[in-house]
């Protein structure tokens, strides 16, 4: 096994992949990162050079032709937002500004920051016509923000290149919030993936075996700020214009990387009850919330590998706790 990791798209995509030796090795590296740069020059909303950079300057303008996989993109993107009623929104990018979590940390807004970021937001705000291609916003101010689906994107663009190269076992990890495994190590029956506890990587809540699947999470500890003891993170709730309260962490397992990264999102935002459905409606799919606050949290588990019913853990600070639940409603 060899490995390489690379800095790209705000975090570090590090690959893992099996190799007959190190000149091999290097070249599947190399398809695997040209790969991640193509499409972060394409996709990027900090590179003003970018497609999608291009798309938010004029498509409040005038009607926008883009190529065919950045179309695609964004009717992949547009296609969670209608499926997720609104949770999901790659038009969240003014909110993201207005809190200050865009190249920043993050502060609390003023109100006619937030009220000119609510009103520049909504998915429904973008037209794209299949037939021509095109891309147009309704209203002034917009801008999409890839965030949210980008990285998983990235790896399953990365992840089906590297079959074509004849790799059969990689392992893909962009930033540890999304993760691709591809075949299993010689001798295991897939890779062994440890899910954070929240905000401490040393860590664990759960092991899982991945083999030709997706892993993402999302957390409120990456980027936050907190004010009078009430902590701000940077996942939006775009349908309320403000971060998400209750929620520490998600995570998801599915067979598409695109697909685990923007759930894992949905997760966050909807929260256990609400998004099942939505996941039900993906084959192959599990799902984990961390609900409360970082010291204090509840665990809640759907079809989990390793579980048979859904489950409800309470995170202490030294143990976890298991108790089973009613099956959820379908």
């Amino acid at each position: 096994m060899f490995s390489q990791a690379r800095p790209a798209m705000g975090t570090t995509f590090t690959i893992f992949v099996y190799a007959a030796n190190q000149e091999q090795a290097s070249e599947y590296f190399e398809i695997a990162f040209d790969e991640i740069e193509r499409v972060e020059e394409a996709l990027s909303d900090y590179r003003p050079t970018s497609e999608l950079s291009r798309i938010n300057r004029l498509a409040a303008n005038e009607t926008v032709t883009t190529d065919p996989e950045v179309f695609k993109f964004l009717q992949t993107s547009m296609d969670f937002s209608r499926r997720s009623g609104g949770a999901f929104d790659i038009t969240v990018g003014p909110l993201m500004r207005a809190w200050g979590f865009f190249r920043g940390r993050g502060h609390y807004p003023t109100p006619e920051e937030l009220s000119n970021a609510r009103k520049s937001t909504g998915w429904q705000h973008v037209h794209l016509d299949p037939e021509k291609r095109t891309v147009h916003f309704d209203m002034q101010g917009m801008s999409l923000d890839p965030g949210g689906i980008g990285k998983g994107y990235v790896v399953e663009c990365v992840a089906n290149l590297l079959r074509e190269a004849g790799v059969k076992t990689a392992l893909i990890d962009a930033g540890s919030s999304t993760i691709y495994a591809m075949g299993a190590p010689p001798g295991k029956d897939g890779w062994t993936i440890q899910v954070p506890r929240p905000g401490d990587r040393a860590h664990s809540i759960s092991t899982v075996v991945l083999r030709d699947t997706s892993l993402s999470t999302s957390g409120n500890y990456e980027k936050f700020f907190t004010l009078n003891g009430k902590i701000y993170c940077h996942i939006m709730d775009p349908r309320t214009g403000e971060p998400v309260q209750g929620t520490v962490q998600t995570t998801v397992i599915t067979p598409n990387a695109t697909d685990s990264d923007a759930l894992s999102l949905i997760m966050f935002v909807m929260g256990p009850e609400k998004s099942e459905k939505l996941l039900d409606a993906i084959p192959g799919t599990s799902g984990m919330w961390v609900l409360g606050e970082p010291n204090k949290s509840n665990v809640i588990q759907w079809h989990w590998p390793g579980t048979s019913t859904t489950s409800s853990i309470n995170l202490a600070q030294q143990n976890l706790q298991i108790v089973i639940m009613e099956e959820a409603q379908q």
